[in-house]
């Protein structure tokens, strides 16, 4: 009985397998052959496309948490003209009596109502009408404008991105630089150009994150909603805190750009330093730009020359022949030095800016009526290798490392190269080169207690998760010990002395009321391009002064390219250094001086 009742089963079970199969078959058949067009087309619909999440782009503020870089949301709007022209015509009864061409006005006749003349209404017309498979048609519209567009219009798509604003306009550009929306990078991103915003991209611009979203094609890229997946967050840029001060930057800013304009000079660089941490208060340029407006024409200004242009400093350079001779103990700011009207060394014959007879100079006095005479004297005391040695202690033919892009290390050259007469010219600041930032860096160590700290002009950083991370200050370089360099800031008093001749000094233009500065002039001598030697018309500028003698708060720098008139530091950047040393007592509340700068002997009367 049980055997006659599995075989009608078997039977059974066979005839249904069989169905199924047949059923499947036929399904499998309307699948690939009778809907096969219309479910490949339904499947096109849905696409999935992988997107990336933007970074936002990193705050620089400066010491005080004034914003000086800071990026909003835009959006750039896009299209797929190809395609759109295609669904266009292959949908004629959806747009009667509508064709593409009026259609495409209508798209442009809103872009232009809304965005005025953030674009151009024909280009956007012949981007639209092109067979092209992708175009942009406007960068850095409001979001909320970007909406309402493609509310409007559906297949005029919207990009998220960022765009960069710099709230101080020109004030310390040429040390933030200028980011841009970079297209040439995969993926695209809001990017440093140049400044800080190009040496600090990678801690700026964080990492961005991506996702998977499924789009619809039919419906222009426009995403489903909830459809995203495998989700990589990302990683917000670094905040940068600058040792820069705003108000102080302008200030100083203003006042070189006065000056440059008042001598007539090509163009300039100052630098306002604290004397005992290095940090860069100031860091200005007369040729500057504002990265708020289109890099065209006259704005066009993005380096920054006070680090990147070394120039040949003149007579600043001559604290290095007296830091040399009075840490060697040869000579005292007492010492008598006999100035001969001129003075043979190897090839050359070397005179002072002014004619005199044979006079007798105290070293005080060479150092403060700048006689090139007296100094090579006291140098020829020295000696080369010592004298070289403080130009290396002094960080010359090196670069501070202060964190600016394009930094220069000025030049020195290698004492196994020096020609006979090299050492006649080193010693009053000709035939080698600095940047204004090193310049302010020898005049720092001099008024630290003979300890030069390399600059610096970043603070701190803030990472993406909050934490605070302080720039450590650089350890110090001992140049000369503390009682050279309290003897050197002394004697350097006598820069400002105005007094009957011959004990007139170069810069009594450079004082202020209230208080002593020590600092010291420079001229040098520009090389003619065309010529290739010296030019008896064209020269650089340099001043360089401690504010104040008896209590140092600040270094200032300065440097004026080519006044007219081949004018000297004592009649333009002297007074500069005065305007701006002005300034900065009066905004830093800094103590008076105890009392007037006492009057020293520069040369003896006979």
């Amino acid at each position: 009985m049980v055997g006659a009742n599995v075989k009608p089963r078997l039977v059974i079970g066979r005839v249904l397998l069989v169905l199924a199969l047949v059923v499947a078959g036929i399904r499998l058949i309307d699948v690939q052959g009778f809907q096969a067009a219309a479910l490949s087309a339904k499947a096109q619909q849905q696409l999935q496309l992988p997107l990336t999440l933007p970074a936002s782009r990193g705050v620089i503020t400066d010491r005080n948490g004034t914003q000086l870089a800071f990026s909003v949301d835009v959006d750039a709007l896009y299209a797929q003209p190809g395609i759109m022209r295609k669904n266009w015509e292959a949908n004629p009864k959806a747009n009667p009596g509508v064709s593409y061409d009026q259609h495409t006005q209508a798209i442009a006749d809103l872009m232009s109502k809304l965005l005025g003349p953030a674009i151009n209404e024909q280009a956007v017309l012949g981007q639209l009408r092109s067979a092209g498979s992708f175009a942009y048609l406007v960068s850095q519209v409001n979001p909320a404008l970007a909406n309402q567009i493609h509310a409007t219009f559906p297949e005029i798509g919207a990009e998220v991105r960022a765009m960069r604003e710099y709230p101080q306009d020109s004030v310390a550009a040429n040390v933030i630089g200028l980011a841009n929306w970079r297209l040439d990078t995969t993926p695209a991103y809001l990017g440093g150009v140049t400044g800080l915003e190009h040496s600090m991209d990678a801690q700026l611009a964080g990492k961005p994150g991506s996702e998977i979203v499924d789009t619809e094609q039919g419906n222009y890229n426009v995403q489903i909603p909830g459809s995203q997946r495998d989700v990589r967050p990302a990683v917000n840029g670094e905040n940068v805190q600058l040792t820069v001060d705003t108000d102080t930057q302008y200030e100083v800013q203003q006042l070189l750009t006065q000056y440059v304009a008042k001598t007539g000079a090509k163009d300039g660089s100052a630098v306002v330093m604290d004397v005992h941490t290095g940090q860069v208060y100031a860091l200005a340029n007369d040729n500057t730009f504002n990265p708020n407006l289109p890099i065209t024409g006259t704005n066009t200004n993005v380096g920054d020359g006070a680090v990147t242009n070394a120039f040949e400093p003149g007579s600043v350079n001559k604290v290095i022949t007296m830091a040399a001779a009075i840490d060697e103990g040869l000579v005292t700011p007492d010492t008598v030095i006999d100035v001969p009207s001129q003075l043979p060394v190897a090839d050359r014959v070397i005179h002072d800016d002014w004619s005199h007879g044979d006079q007798k100079f105290t070293v005080t006095g060479v150092f403060a009526k700048s006689s090139n005479i007296g100094t090579d004297e006291i140098a020829q005391r020295v000696g080369q290798q010592n004298y070289y040695d403080m130009l290396i202690k002094m960080g010359l033919g090196t670069k501070t490392g202060v964190g600016l892009p394009g930094e220069s290390a000025g030049y020195v050259p290698a004492i196994k190269d020096w020609s006979g007469s090299t050492f006649a010219n080193l010693p009053f600041g000709q035939g080698l080169q600095e940047t204004v930032l090193q310049l302010a860096g020898m005049y720092q160590a001099i008024a630290n207690g003979g300890v030069r700290i390399p600059p610096r002009i970043i603070q701190s950083v803030t990472r993406a998760d909050g934490t605070v991370v302080p720039t450590q200050q650089p350890a110090g370089v001992r140049v000369v010990s503390p009682q050279t360099a309290a003897t050197l800031l002394s004697m350097m008093r006598a820069i400002t002395q105005s007094a009957p001749s011959p004990n007139r000094a170069t810069a009594p233009s450079a004082a202020l009321a209230g208080y002593q500065i020590a600092g010291k002039t420079g001229t040098a001598q520009q090389v003619d391009p065309a010529t290739h030697r010296y030019s008896d018309t064209m020269n650089t500028v340099t001043f360089a002064g401690i504010l104040s003698a008896d209590n140092p708060r600040f270094v200032v720098a300065l440097m004026l390219d080519n006044p007219a008139d081949h004018a000297e530091s004592g009649e333009t950047a002297a007074p500069l250094f005065h305007d701006i040393a002005a300034y900065l007592a009066q905004k830093y509340d800094l103590p008076v001086s105890s009392g007037p700068t006492p009057y020293m002997t520069l040369v003896q009367q006979p």
